[in-house]
């Protein structure tokens, strides 16, 4: 099978690695985490220009039709800079919901032009992992929707132009139909939202609705399949970027084994070291193979093969990045865990890729369950 990238693809890898050795170390990228904003709008504009974010979205809003791969590529150099802008919230996530709704193209063009952000509101208290459990509902009247309910962790949340979020027109709690999507303004009258910092640097909000006014996207009760479809094409995405994060991480302790002296010789030299680095290598090569694997499935089509490999990666992901992670950190001893070393912010980012969209147990039992 030939896993090489197109002269085209090599050019956007080689684009992101000059973005992040030039403009992205890790001293500049924790002064940003530390802004108000949590990213920069600056970096977010130079993305549109570059036109990364007009990446995986079709010619006629303006993308550059991109699939699969070509956000993997990207996602994996993103996370060999821990970079916190928001293209997961904004662009995978909110953005992928309105193309496959349809019907909101002008919206569409703002995000790829860099002018708007996005949100997508679909985590409740009670779910767990669940897409279909929403208690959050939807009443019309005289063509108007009427939203209450609440959400929480919503990625990219305080700098949100617009919320999709997915609220129940029909059905009981857990139906898979009778969920339908919505787009709420930004400060909207009876939606209130509090923001907070993630523990690996990104930000989040909990809202609340009360009786907030919302724009149905696509058909209503058919909300649940592009959602799941968006969560899995995002999957991918931050199964990319855990694999660009493992691998900084394998690296960095490498190096670090072979500088850092114990009994007057390098760590590095130790045998059992030797062999746990080894491990951490395997862990990090069988990650980038499913992820290749599940990339390739879904960009020749959205079926039970591809969530199926979907769902292969997320396991992997959560198995071998907490490996990888974990290991980088013991063998940098004390050191791993200071704010000032950067080994320490990467494990934190995977650790939060480990429960995101479903944790390894969630995703082995859904695994089993596709025919």
């Amino acid at each position: 099978m030939d896993f090489s990238f197109s002269e085209e693809q090599t050019m956007l890898v080689d684009s992101v690695q000059r973005f992040i050795q030039n403009d992205y170390g890790f001293d500049a990228r924790q002064k940003i985490v530390e802004t108000d904003e949590g990213y920069s709008p600056g970096n977010w504009k130079s993305f549109a220009e570059l036109g990364w974010l007009a990446l995986p979205f079709p010619e006629e809003v303006g993308g550059f039709g991109g699939g699969p791969i070509d956000t993997m590529i990207l996602m994996e150099e993103f996370g060999k800079g821990l970079v916190v802008e928001p293209f997961l919230s904004t662009i995978l996530l909110a953005g992928k919901c309105l193309e496959h709704a349809g019907g909101q193209n002008e919206l569409l063009t703002e995000i790829i032009g860099g002018e708007k952000l996005g949100a997508l509101a679909f985590v409740e208290p009670q779910a767990r992992f669940n897409l279909t459990d929403v208690k959050t509902t939807a009443a019309e009247s005289s063509g108007k929707y009427t939203l209450n309910g609440a959400k929480g962790v919503v990625l990219g949340g305080p700098t949100a132009d617009f919320f999709i979020v997915p609220a129940r027109t029909s059905g009981d709690q857990r139906d898979a139909d009778g969920i339908s999507l919505f787009l709420v303004e930004k400060g909207a009258s009876g939606l209130s939202q509090r923001n907070y910092a993630t523990v690996d640097g990104h930000r989040a909000s909990e809202l609340t609705l009360d009786g907030v006014e919302g724009v149905l996207l696509g058909t209503q009760d058919k909300g649940s399949a592009i959602l799941e479809r968006v969560i899995d094409e995002a999957i991918i995405g931050i199964g990319a970027e855990a694999v660009g994060a493992m691998e900084v991480m394998y690296k960095t302790t490498v190096e670090y084994c072979k500088t850092r002296e114990q009994f007057g010789q390098p760590i590095g030299k130790f045998q059992v070291l030797q062999h746990r680095m080894v491990d951490m290598f395997v862990e990090h090569e069988q990650t980038k193979s499913l992820l290749y694997m599940a990339a390739m499935r879904m960009s020749e089509g959205y079926d039970a093969t591809a969530k199926k490999a979907v769902s292969g990666l997320k396991v992997q992901v959560c198995k071998g990045g907490k490996f990888v992670g974990q290991n980088a950190i013991q063998l940098h001893g004390g050191m791993g865990m200071t704010e000032e070393m950067a080994v320490g912010h990467y494990f934190k980012r995977v650790t939060v890729l480990e429960t995101l969209f479903g944790n390894a147990d969630y995703h082995l039992k859904k695994y089993a369950k596709v025919a």
